[in-house]
């Protein structure tokens, strides 16, 4: 997954930074507001974690504004907050569900994965595609029920083309899903793709993943 995290708390936003990334996700952190709004209209996305209490603008109304902005992607609040009418509003603003702090990294990682399988319309944590199987909690995939040797890059690019099934996704967005830093070359995406297709081939699957001329990449097969 691509995470956005907007909290000002820097321990925090350090902790989840790392907690995450170490889980296999790329972690964008934002401090304000601001740059949180600005991160999450301009870099592709899976879900946001917002905090309510940000220095600059409250979260009800940031979160609006992303709304606003016809930014689709599951928005998870952070909160101290404990009354119901918190909450409420935090959803009535847009948000899809909520979490009162101090929480535990397993239920924020579960709620989290939970959000986006839904966004995806997927209800259970693995994809299906045929004899292909992507675990999203494991961060493994299997095919023909055998355990596929694959690169985290290669993950994140099947992993990212399977959840946008049948959708064209630009090379651009690629690049920017496997490198938080965006600093990689285009050229490895299509080494990366290269390699998906020659591994999916050598198990019996043949045009998984289309290139539309001028636009990217597709996942060509049906996905549950």
């Amino acid at each position: 997954m691509r995470i956005l995290v907007i909290e000002d708390d820097p321990i925090l936003s350090h902790h989840l930074e790392v907690q995450l990334t170490e889980m296999g996700n790329q972690v964008q952190i934002a401090s304000t507001a601001k740059e949180g709004f600005y991160q999450a209209c301009n870099y592709p996305i899976d879900v946001a974690i917002v905090d309510l209490g940000l220095p600059d603008q409250d979260g009800i109304s940031l979160i609006k504004s992303i709304r606003e902005a016809e930014v689709t992607a599951p928005i998870l609040i952070l909160t101290a907050r404990i009354n119901w009418q918190d909450k409420v509003e935090g959803l009535n603003a847009g948000a899809d569900d909520y979490l009162v702090k101090p929480f535990q990294k397993e239920e924020l990682v579960a709620r989290l994965d939970a959000l986006v399988r839904r966004s995806a319309g997927f209800v259970k944590p693995v994809i299906n595609s045929g004899a292909l199987s992507l675990d999203l909690s494991s961060k493994q995939v299997t095919l023909n029920n055998e355990l596929m040797e694959i690169t985290a890059f290669e993950y994140l690019i099947l992993e990212y083309l399977m959840r946008h099934c049948n959708e064209v996704v630009a090379k651009q967005r690629l690049l920017d899903v496997v490198y938080a830093d965006k600093e990689g070359d285009p050229n490895t995406i299509e080494v990366m793709v290269s390699r998906l297709r020659k591994k999916l081939s050598h198990g019996g699957i043949e045009e998984a993943i289309l290139t539309i001329r001028g636009q990217g990449y597709k996942f060509n097969l049906p996905c549950q």
